[in-house]
């Protein structure tokens, strides 16, 4: 049974996944793709790391809460590298990030 920290931090993680993954989509169609690099690994690191999050939630998993503050390390990382682009789906994937490492600090 989750309890309501823990439904925030699923819905906080999968909007997280969605937005890592526009983010990548949206990299990938800037004029300098390589300047990205860095920015498309995190975002998937991220995305990656926000899904095994929700699934340990899910299913009460024993290790979910050090899941948590491994996903609000990496939601960190990957937030603070989206601050460096002007793009917009680069800033609204750093504020998703800022929101799953909140709401993963919360649960763990």
């Amino acid at each position: 049974m989750t309890n309501q920290v823990q439904k925030a931090c699923i819905e906080a993680c999968n909007a997280c996944a969605v937005s890592c993954l526009q983010c990548v989509a949206g990299c990938l169609k800037e004029t300098d793709v390589k300047a990205m690099a860095q920015c498309i690994a995190l975002d998937l690191e991220c995305a990656e790391i926000c899904r095994l999050c929700v699934s340990s939630m899910a299913r009460n998993g024993e290790c979910m809460k050090e899941i948590c503050v491994l996903c609000a390390k990496v939601c960190d990382l990957c937030a603070a590298e989206c601050a460096k682009h002007a793009h917009a789906h680069c800033k609204d994937c750093a504020a998703a990030c800022k929101r799953c490492a909140e709401a993963c600090r919360a649960m763990a």
